[in-house]
């Protein structure tokens, strides 16, 4: 399955295309049609990347205003929400991402992450677990979630932004 999508990727690759990054937090491990991207969204990801994180709430409200079934969206702004001192406010937006799509494996990332923030590790290692059965090759969220349960336990406790 693997090799597949190596293959696919390198065919694209050759011809001039690109193939969809996940982006911060990654997404549904389903594929779906492409449909066009928000401006919004697109401007609350750059602003994420600045770590302008306050500034791309209002943005990623007015995306899932429009669109109220964009995971993508509501783990944004779960992510911004928590990377800007708010980590209990920031499990509603991780759930209904996790409500729309069970199987986006950046919300399940990153509601860990919240979790840990929280002083909450079985609620953290849960999602780790789910994460383990959605990545079946390995991901890079599962990694990551992983050396933060790690972390935790070793002591280091995650900043809260």
């Amino acid at each position: 399955m693997r090799s597949l999508f190596l293959a696919a990727a390198m065919t694209a690759m050759a011809a001039g295309l690109s193939l969809p990054a996940q982006g911060a937090g990654g997404g549904s491990t389903e594929s779906s049609p492409a449909k066009p991207v928000d401006a919004n969204f697109t401007r609350a990801k750059a602003m994420i990347e600045a770590r302008d994180y306050k500034g791309a709430v209002p943005l990623l409200q007015q995306v899932v205003a429009k669109d109220p079934k964009n995971a993508d969206a509501y783990n944004l702004m779960g992510f911004a929400t928590r990377k800007s001192g708010d980590p209990t406010g920031s499990l509603q937006y991780y759930q209904q991402a996790l409500a729309i799509d069970a199987r986006h494996i950046g919300a399940h990332e990153y509601l860990g992450e919240a979790y840990l923030m929280l002083g909450r590790l079985p609620e953290a290692e849960q999602q780790l677990a789910r994460l383990n059965s959605l990545c079946t090759f390995g991901c890079a969220e599962h990694r990551q979630l992983k050396a933060a349960v790690a972390d935790y336990k070793a002591g280091k406790r995650p900043a809260t932004n």
